[in-house]
């Protein structure tokens, strides 16, 4: 048996060299993706290339980044660029290793979306994210957020008057009971600490929490040959997982098409409003085409989309929110003055789209600690990039444009965009949510889906959920911060940044094996 696994291991070192050697050869003969010298930082290692080096600055609106086995990647926060390539996806589509991983866990469903006129598949899901419904489900988001509050107050009970909580554990746990609800009508019961986890979650923390595929590893697996994808042990375990989650996406289908056609039963009264729901009535419209409908295998692939995007990115979003609370008092104070106004402790959308202070501070927080700081292309044909700003490459050579390759990697800089002194000004780096009192012209070229920023994206393929994200924020938000008093529980210099492929989280010098935020919490003061 052991004998079997060193040959085998043998055989994937070999096959693994091989390929490696081919491409960097190819690459060494026939030249990176484009014919333009741009600069980039020095390459230390042929593995890992420069990708882990600290090499991009305001200064610097493109350059190349060498990543895995001298593969070449034109980085850009070019805003004249970057609209050029939302506006020609036809041309700049999703590299290929990303699109494994998306078939890996939402099914076949995602290649008949991705195949077909991805235009009609946003047509058909639209409604279920229009502002009337996510107004109707800002009372879920506000149910859940009391139930974190009861729960932190009982550990500060507990705790004789100051407790201590992970908010990045707990925030997790909330925004998925959330999604689970208004997603598709399915209770996590995450919040809900009896020791019992059903097997969705089970799964679905199995996905989410593999580090394996959600590191470093993505865009490496996406440089090895196809046939050794399904041999990787983290592979093999997130298939695992993602079939539990189409089975259980299917259960949910049947469910709600039994609903929606009279001979079922929604559960707590829900009734039809989850999004699941709601996209399959929009897809069952007399108006549409039986064949522009969309399909079993498209719905099903929904559930762990809704699960993946409708969870993490606001989680996320608002453990950095706390962090900025915590170590700017001043604004903390200033915002609970603001939420102390409102005369009720649920109250709707549109009052919460009022408050101007929060929607400052929100907006602060998602664009200096956007939760995706990157977005991948592939360039599937030649093409010019235009540009916003001129550059100059490693020659001295001053061009207008950037000509690219079939086959060429591009990363499109979100944080990058989010924080240039050249449009946000010499305190770009700095947390300040009153420059939304006034903000400079330059931001206007952003073309972002939601106010000058790029971190729900833009164009065609913008999150679609980004108006779910951000009320579901404020909602919680809202409740945490007229309720309790933050402080860091350790110091600020221990804390750094934990990065889990293009998403960013807090995490501890100390130990860096996960991403987490201990805070002190304690009753506000009456």
């Amino acid at each position: 048996m052991q004998s079997h696994f060193l040959l085998l291991a043998a055989s994937l070192l070999v096959t693994l060299t091989i390929y490696h050697l081919i491409k960097a050869a190819r690459w060494f003969f026939l030249g990176s993706g484009t014919p333009i010298k741009l600069r980039g930082p020095p390459n230390p290692s042929f593995l890992f290339g420069n990708l882990k080096e600290t090499w991009f600055s305001a200064s610097l609106l493109h350059c190349r980044v060498v990543v895995y086995t001298a593969t070449d990647r034109i980085v850009t926060m070019d805003a004249k660029a970057i609209q050029h390539i939302m506006r020609n996806e036809h041309i700049y589509g999703k590299p290929q290793g990303d699109l494994r991983i998306l078939k890996l866990i939402l099914g076949e469903g995602n290649n008949e979306i991705v195949s077909r006129n991805h235009a009609t598949y946003r047509e058909r899901i639209n409604p279920a994210f229009a502002a009337n419904r996510i107004r109707e489900l800002t009372g879920t988001f506000f149910e859940k957020s009391f139930e974190l509050r009861d729960i932190w107050a009982a550990k500060i009970t507990a705790a004789s008057g100051v407790g201590r909580i992970d908010s990045v554990d707990w925030l997790s746990k909330t925004t998925l009971d959330v999604i689970g609800l208004t997603g598709f009508n399915y209770h996590f019961n995450a919040l809900n600490d009896t020791g019992k986890v059903n097997e969705l979650n089970k799964a679905f923390s199995a996905i989410s929490g593999s580090s394996d595929m959600t590191s470093v590893w993505i865009p490496l697996q996406a440089q090895l040959p196809k046939a050794i994808i399904p041999l990787l042990m983290a592979v093999s375990s997130m298939k695992s997982s993602a079939e539990i989650m189409q089975r259980t996406g299917k259960e949910l289908l049947v469910e709600s098409k039994a609903y929606l056609a009279g001979t079922g039963e929604k559960n707590d009264n829900w009734g039809a409003r989850d999004l699941l729901s709601l996209l399959l009535k929009s897809n069952m419209s007399t108006d549409i085409p039986e064949d522009e409908r969309m399909s079993d295998a498209d719905v099903i692939a929904q559930v762990p989309t809704f699960l993946i995007a409708g969870h993490e990115t606001t989680s996320v979003s608002t453990t950095w929110a706390l962090f900025s609370l915590s170590r700017h008092q001043e604004i903390q104070t200033k915002l609970r003055e603001e939420l102390l106004s409102v005369p009720t402790e649920k109250p709707s959308m549109d009052v919460l789209n009022e408050l101007f202070y929060l929607d400052a501070f929100v907006r602060e927080t998602l664009r200096l600690y956007t939760p995706l700081t990157n977005i991948a292309r592939t360039a599937l044909q030649d093409d010019i990039l235009p540009l916003a700003h001129p550059i100059i490459d490693s020659d001295g050579v001053i061009h207008d444009s950037l000509p690219v390759r079939k086959g060429q990697p591009l990363i499109i800089a979100v944080l990058g965009v989010n924080t240039d002194r050249l449009l946000w000004g010499s305190d770009a780096y700095e947390f300040k949510p009153d420059r939304w009192l006034k903000v400079p012209d330059n931001v206007d070229t952003i073309p972002g889906v939601w106010s000058n920023l790029m971190t729900f994206w833009g164009g065609s393929r913008a999150c679609i959920g980004w108006r779910f994200s951000i009320i579901e924020m404020k909602a919680l938000l809202f409740t945490l911060v007229r309720n309790f008093e933050f402080e860091l529980a350790v110091p600020v210099e221990e804390i750094i940044l934990h990065r889990v492929a293009s998403m960013q989280r807090p995490s501890l010098s100390s130990d860096y094996s996960r991403a987490k935020l201990p805070l002190l919490i304690k009753p506000l003061k009456t």
